[in-house]
């Protein structure tokens, strides 16, 4: 569908055709026209289908043709759970944007109150924040949003995930009641249900193709023992010729062991996630992004909405802990139409996940085994021949044997992420 079929202010089309957008998305399709009649509307969608501008374009619009309050009144709110998030967010407001004379200003934690502060009181119309420091604003008295008129709740399954279920509905009850309310989310369950139920009224709902991997991603599981995992991570890495890989890892403590031992290997490359400070984070994505680091060893902070161009692959240095995850991180590779690879290491501990993932899928994820790397136990290497590559797919992870060392898992990957 041609964007020009939702008529959007001349302002906001000249940002659309600088941008180089042509054709909208599957949820660009569904949502745009329904945010713009002022519907409610609930928006599941698949990772890299274009849900930031679905409902950018349409605030934009709104903005620009309904002068129902002041300019510089802050009315359109939008809440998303990371710093990352926010200012992405920002960067496709500024860039749709460009043609019109609407200010944002982004709003979270990790860097000083005063420059935030200021922005606020010279009046912006559009606001992009995460909750806690959102709060922090209102709480003194920064930041009103009596006259907001959208709402836009991100990520939102992620926000109740980390623990943000109190400082949304303080947000809510702040905000106009005669408001617009937009909710995306990558799963929909009961806890949403509810914060949808308080949050809008008769939303329209929109789930597109959540349940499986964009056709451009090709992905495999790679069995191996816990502790040779390090090795065969750098291994996978120098078969590369990729510039950009993200590297997934469970704990924060992990994340850095790793970048480390994938720096002293010769890889330039970094670690990301919340123990870090704002700089060093915006520094990681800032070079990732530029190609002057290789390797990004993250957390599930990266996992979710972050829109990284040019990942040629993405490697699982552990499994995640949920089905939907695993869809939601090799999903970082394979976006715009390009091609990417995913791989994930693997340990017999992993066969209920897999399971997971594989009933998500309704199919088996091929096993490969790396032509070349020892992996010392022979025994692992020959009760696991089906697995390798050109070899029979329809064995199960239950088939390796029970003697692998396993190193334990923590209770809670949200937590420690």
């Amino acid at each position: 569908m041609s964007f020009e079929c939702f008529k959007l202010d001349n302002r906001v089309a000249r940002g659309l055709q600088a941008a180089g957008y042509q054709e909208a998305t599957p949820i660009q399709a569904a949502c745009i026209p329904a945010i713009l009649k002022g519907l409610d509307l609930i928006g599941t969608a698949q990772t890299g289908t274009g849900k930031t501008a679905a409902f950018v374009l349409p605030i934009l619009h709104k903005l620009l043709t309904d002068s129902k309050t002041g300019k510089g009144r802050t009315r359109a709110l939008v809440v998303t759970p990371t710093r990352e998030l926010a200012e992405q967010i920002y960067g496709v407001v500024r860039e749709l944007g460009k043609f019109t004379s609407l200010k944002a200003a982004t709003v979270y934690g990790g860097v000083g109150m005063l420059p935030q502060e200021k922005a606020l009181k010279q009046g912006v119309e559009i606001i992009i924040g995460c909750p806690g420091r959102l709060l922090d604003h209102m709480n003194r008295g920064n930041a009103k949003f009596d006259q907001v008129e959208v709402l836009v709740l991100d990520e939102a399954d992620l926000m109740l995930d980390m623990g943000f279920l109190p400082s949304i509905q303080k947000i809510l009850k702040d905000v106009s009641q005669k408001r617009q309310t937009l909710l995306f989310s990558a799963t929909f369950d009961s806890s949403l249900e509810r914060l949808a139920a308080s949050a809008s009224r008769s939303p329209k709902r929109f789930s597109m193709g959540n349940d499986a991997p964009a056709a451009t991603v090709s992905h495999a599981l790679y069995p191996v023992p816990q502790h040779l995992k390090p090795g065969l991570l750098q291994k996978l890495l120098e078969g590369m010729d990729s510039k950009s890989v993200l590297v997934f890892t469970r704990t924060k403590h992990r994340a850095d062991r790793i970048a480390d031992k994938i720096k002293r290997a010769g890889f330039s490359a970094a670690a990301l996630h919340s123990n870090k400070s704002q700089g060093q984070r915006k520094q990681a994505m800032d070079h990732f992004r530029a190609g002057k680091i290789n390797v990004l060893v993250a957390t599930d902070i990266a996992a979710r909405g972050l829109d990284i161009a040019g990942i040629s692959h993405v490697i699982n240095f552990d499994i995640p802990d949920t089905a939907t995850t695993y869809i939601h991180r090799i999903g970082r590779t394979g976006r715009a139409e390009h091609t990417g690879d995913a791989f994930t290491l693997v340990t017999s501990e992993d066969r209920d996940t897999i399971r997971d993932i594989e009933r998500l899928l309704g199919t088996q994820v091929e096993r490969r085994m790396l032509d070349g790397f020892d992996y010392k136990d022979l025994s692992v290497k020959d009760s696991m021949p089906s697995l390798c590559r050109g070899g029979s797919r329809g064995r199960s992870l239950a088939d390796m044997p029970r003697h692998l060392p396993i190193e334990q898992k923590p209770h809670s990957r949200r937590r420690a992420a």
